[in-house]
């Protein structure tokens, strides 16, 4: 996984303002796309940790870091302890949303005729009800009816 281009451009933006001039001659004559795409690689570890880059951000050192050095500032960066919740799940709900679930498993099992679409429309057809050709189409289709079959 990279990082999103949209904070390697804002990373890029906040060296160059810090390190000016000494940030352009490090990575002069290199192809900028190449080197974002580098660091994007580099840094792709933080991409659901922006908080560690925007740390690093506001702990530069005094010397401007390459990537590498930059993805060292990253992972010292704080971990916030997020608090734990202590919710218990009500169970009459719990077996309600299963119930609902039951269906989604059947069909995952197999125990649903997925073409019985196809075979109520030719039912339809061969009952002689007037059909959109496109319906009947599809539904031969599905159901692998070849056209000269369906003509006979």
């Amino acid at each position: 996984m990279s990082l999103p281009t949209k904070a390697v451009d804002r990373i890029f933006h906040r060296l160059a303002a810090t390190y000016g001039a000494e940030f352009m001659r490090k990575y002069e004559g290199v192809d900028e796309a190449d080197m974002k795409t580098v660091w994007a690689h580099e840094l792709g570890g933080f991409a659901g940790d922006l908080m560690a880059i925007a740390w690093a951000l506001e702990n530069l050192p005094e010397r401007c870091p390459n990537v590498i050095e930059f993805r060292a500032i990253c992972r010292k960066s704080p971990r916030v302890e997020l608090p734990q919740l202590d919710v218990k799940a009500d169970p009459e709900r719990v077996q309600s949303e299963l119930a609902k679930l039951a269906t989604a498993r059947s069909v995952a099992a197999g125990g649903v005729d997925r073409k019985a679409w196809a075979r109520s429309i030719m039912a339809r057809v061969d009952a002689g009800e007037r059909v959109r050709p496109i319906c009947a189409k599809f539904a031969r289709q599905a159901l692998g009816i070849h056209v000269e079959e369906a003509q006979l």
